[in-house]
């Protein structure tokens, strides 16, 4: 069916919208980029289509990845949520783990639950399932309709031991659908694992965000008659919209950056790869070794998600991130300007407060001339020189330069030490890795972040400024699936009951993703991947290993261990959960064959490495930049002018992205059109250049207090999760920091304070 459909790919961001699609004749792709709207994107459609406002919109295969989910949490725009749990639970999820995210603000402000109303359940069965006492269902039924009748629309049930005994949740949702609520979700069916916390902390999300997230698709849906919509989940896998749901939404889009950095990186041959996706309002970096990494529970705009999730790290660090002065200290973020007031370069009126965009505008890494709108440099050259005159700098050129240089230099540190958090912080080298550099403004500051971390080559795909949405081309649709596996050791005796779990599993979601025959008729055979969550008795940390036999299980497990802690107990090994993954690749999806290799991304300098370039002399444009401490007219590139190589500084830009080639850098056009850059500058160890100096100075201080704070947050990550007591794991009663040689303080982790 899709066959005959065009194809559509879509990532809706919090500042724009981009689409790519590709002709089913010629294979050339076409890319366009928009601000974002509340409603579908059917501008981003028409321009990918060439189509005026006039013409009907074709049927058309769509798969999309959005925000709104996120969005929708962060700013608290779900429906309006009910919540049924066991009698006696009523405040579980006000109560929490009683954690304090912001541990030294003095004025804490609790964040209101996701829900508005709580009906607690008079019923009890015990942790193996057996029925301690039953509820009374006209009780409940009247309870159930006074909520509805209050204009809750939609109810998450999440009873204690439900996923050992699932019965009476399935009997309170047959209780409120008949009472007239939208939506229902049961805790066993979105988390179906022990903990109860965080079983219900799913579920209220999954009920909170679904309706909304229905709304969307169904008004995309309604405004492309004929169309098949598939949606990006969090665990960068696409679903049919008819059941995709709220919990699956929450990293929709930055999954489908992920899924495209895989694919670049088997096209270019790199073993291991770091994503760095850096758009208008944020920074996601991931990490690709073979295959992507993923997570099974994780905090959302601080809510906790049991759900598969590829394993994504953002910063607030993105081209509307607001540049501020602290103190004596330069800032950037976390507050981020949007697409509305936006920069102070686009002319908004209402635009007040510099941003990272202005400071890359001021410093002539986005080029006026090929911006896709005219941009403003008045105020922002007037707001830098008010800042140099604060910090003492001068008010004139000089001090104005010296500040912009001061934030660009923070926002490289701070997104260099999240590349660090997904590698060297997980026991991996970074400088073993290519860098795939995307979204609207990776390029603009990529050269700097990869020096930061000796990182020597770094990947460039003609889409990069729209590579999100490329991902949901290249994605595969599947489903993933979990079953509590009880704890038991591993052993050759467990093989069976965990293989028998897998095989229920698999055939649940083969059932699932080939549920429409007629619109699944393009889905090759299925693949299952079964893998075991397995942890040391009395300890929490699991680490998810294949599932093969006891003996390899195990080795992986201790192996795995030992690099991510640097240590094995020797104590009895548990099966915490069973996964299953089960995947239908679609015969329509673009070709993913790797090409030539990338041999400077495993070895920079060794046999096979980059070869010296040799520069051909630029007749063409030209344009300012500010490279290594002064102004340089440096040759501005079209892409598709691209010569086979060029050697930095460069400016290249295209239709959606810019490309600053810094000094050092040497960039080879491949065949494909990927751009490949190699750093060939001397590798010099971050933060040791030049000479002392014991003057405050606004950037060092950002950048150090940062790093700082960012090994004694890693030491507590560590310490949690190997931690066998429960006043440390789940209480996080405990401290970390830095001192000097004479025990003063440097910094500290927001840990409980009392034992500094």
């Amino acid at each position: 069916m899709t066959q005959h459909l065009h194809p559509i790919y879509l990532d809706r961001g919090g500042t724009f919208c981009d689409g790519v699609t590709r002709d089913p004749d010629t294979g050339a792709w076409r890319a366009t980029k928009r601000l974002a709207t509340d409603g579908p994107p059917l501008d981003v459609v028409r321009d990918l289509l060439g189509l005026s406002h006039a013409d009907p919109l074709p049927p058309c295969d769509v798969r999309m990845g959005t925000t709104l989910a996120t969005n929708a949490l962060l700013e608290r725009r779900g429906a309006r949520t009910g919540l049924v749990v066991t009698k006696g639970f009523r405040d579980l999820l006000v109560i929490g783990d009683q954690a304090r995210p912001k541990l030294f603000e003095l004025e804490i402000e609790t964040p209101a639950p996701l829900y508005e109303a709580v009906v607690e359940l008079d019923a009890r069965v015990s942790a193996n399932g057996s029925r301690l006492s039953a509820f009374d269902p006209e009780e409940l039924r009247a309870q159930l309709r006074g909520m509805r009748d209050a204009g809750i629309q939609s109810l998450a049930v999440a009873l204690l031991h439900a996923a050992a005994a699932p019965e009476d949740e399935r009997v309170v949702a047959q209780l409120a659908r008949e009472v007239g609520f939208e939506w229902v979700t049961l805790s066993h069916e979105v988390a179906n694992t022990r903990g109860y916390l965080a079983r219900a902390e799913t579920c209220v999300v999954d009920a909170y965000l679904t309706p909304v997230v229905r709304a969307y698709v169904e008004a995309l849906r309604a405004a492309l008659p004929g169309s098949r919509v598939r949606m990006m989940q969090s665990s960068g896998d696409l679903l049919d919209a008819e059941v995709f749901r709220g919990r699956d939404a929450v990293l929709s889009g930055p999954a489908g950056g992920a899924v495209a950095v895989a694919d670049v990186a088997r096209r270019v041959g790199a073993k291991k790869a770091i994503g760095f996706d850096m758009g208008g309002t944020s920074t996601d970096v991931c990490r690709y070794a073979g295959e992507l990494e993923r997570v099974f529970e994780a905090r959302v705009a601080g809510t906790r998600l049991r759900v598969p999730m590829l394993d994504i790290h953002t910063v607030a660090a993105g081209g509307g991130s607001l540049c501020r002065r602290v103190g004596r200290r330069l800032v950037v973020g976390p507050e981020s300007a949007g697409a509305r007031p936006g920069p102070l370069c686009y002319g908004d009126p209402s635009a007040t407060e510099l941003t990272l965009t202005d400071v890359a505008f001021f410093l002539g890494r986005v080029p006026a001339g090929r911006f896709p709108f005219p941009l403003e440099r008045e105020r922002v050259d007037a707001r830098l020189l008010q800042l140099a005159d604060e910090l003492g700098f001068g008010a004139d050129s000089s001090g104005a330069v010296r500040v912009a240089e001061g934030f660009l230099e923070v926002a490289s540190a701070t997104m260099a030490e999240a590349l660090r958090k997904v590698s060297v912080a997980r026991g991996h080298d970074v400088r073993e890795h290519a860098l795939v550099v995307f979204g609207g403004a990776g390029g603009q500051y990529a050269c700097g972040v990869a020096r930061r971390l000796g990182v020597r080559s770094l990947v460039f795909h003609p889409l990069a400024g729209v590579l999100s949405a490329y991902g949901m081309a290249v994605a595969d649709t599947a489903w993933h699936g979990v079953r509590d596996a009880g704890g038991m050791v591993l052993d050759e005796s467990a093989l069976e009951p965990l293989r028998a779990m897998a095989r229920e599993l698999a055939e649940e979601g083969d059932a699932v993703l080939r549920g429409d025959a007629a619109q699944n008729a393009d889905l090759l055979a299925s693949d299952v991947v079964a893998s075991v969550e397995l942890r040391s008795e009395g300890s929490e940390a699991a680490l998810s290993v294949p599932l093969t036999d006891a003996a390899t299980m195990r080795a992986t497990f201790e192996r795995d261990h030992r690099r991510l802690f640097g240590y094995v107990r020797a104590r009895p090994v548990l099966c915490a959960t069973v996964r299953v993954r089960v995947t239908s690749a679609t015969s329509a999806a673009p070709r993913r064959s790797p090409s030539s290799s990338l041999s400077s991304a495993a070895a920079p300098d060794g046999p096979g490495g980059a070869q010296p370039a040799h520069p051909v002399a630029w007749q063409g444009e030209r344009s300012p930049l500010r490279v290594d401490g002064q102004w340089v007219d440096v040759p501005l590139y079209q892409r598709e002018e691209l010569p086979p190589e060029l050697v930095g500084p460069a400016l290249v830009v295209d239709a959606t992205a810019t490309l600053v080639v810094e000094p050092g850098f040497v960039l080879r056009r491949r065949a494909d059109e990927i751009l490949v850059l190699t750093d060939e500058r001397p590798v010099v160890a971050d933060g040791c250049v030049g000479q002392r100096d014991l003057r405050v100075d606004p950037v060092r201080l950002e950048v150090f207090h940062n790093r700082f704070m960012s090994i004694a947050e890693q030491m507590g990550a560590v310490l949690e999760r190997t931690a066998m007591s429960t006043n440390i794991r789940d209480r996080l009663d405990f401290s970390c920091a830095i001192f000097d040689s004479a025990g003063a303080l440097i910094a500290n982790a927001p840990h409980i304070p009392v034992h500094l």
